[in-house]
């Protein structure tokens, strides 16, 4: 049980870091959640006007969802592999350090869904960037890329990895409630377009 307890306490405190919160305020654009949608994330980020700082926090999202996993796939261990990347996703979301409130950790699962069985990883990250550039809205890009990965893990990994990436597939959607309601109302906007906060 230890090795699993310290796979979680690290995974949650390393996807915890809020990285986009931290580079805004570094680079002089104040607090991130007073901009836009209020998410610490990289799409909000780059509301900021600043693409290489949003490019910045991706990567740092993503990383800091792989990192974790990866670390403690080390001891051979694939469940202490899999709670490190789950907590490090539930550290993205309830962030200690900001009252719980934190993105919606889009960034951070594909971090994990690379660090645990890359091919996944590389096509939900194809997928993400596929369906932005066709349909320009990210929040739907995010959650199509996400909804494949457990169909995408049926072929690349096994069980207890397709579980993993079901639920944090359904923990992305979660997240993505007020999103999912704006798609359905056909009020979402587009990349580039005006946040409804």
């Amino acid at each position: 049980m230890l090795p699993l307890l310290l796979a979680a306490i690290g995974g949650y405190l390393f996807g915890s870091i809020p990285f986009g919160l931290l580079l805004t305020r570094l680079a002089g654009h104040g607090d991130i959640r007073a901009i836009g949608s209020g998410n610490i994330g990289a799409t909000n980020v780059l509301r900021t006007g600043n693409k290489k700082l949003a490019l910045a926090t991706l990567l740092l999202d993503v990383g800091k969802g792989a990192l974790p996993t990866l670390l403690a796939a080390q001891g051979g261990d694939e469940l202490a592999s899999l709670v490190a990347g789950f907590a490090a996703v539930l550290g993205h979301n309830f962030p200690l350090w900001l009252g719980f409130r934190g993105g919606k950790g889009v960034a951070t699962t594909l971090g994990v869904l690379l660090a645990i069985s890359w091919p996944v990883g590389l096509a939900a990250l194809a997928l993400w960037l596929g369906s932005a550039v066709v349909f320009r809205i990210s929040s739907l890009a995010a959650l199509i890329a996400l909804a494949a990965s457990p169909l995408l893990m049926l072929a690349f990994g096994d069980g207890a990895q397709v579980v993993l990436a079901a639920v944090l597939a359904l923990l992305a959607a979660v997240r993505h409630h007020t999103n999912i309601r704006r798609l359905l109302a056909g009020t979402e906007p587009k990349i580039g377009g005006k946040s409804p906060g």
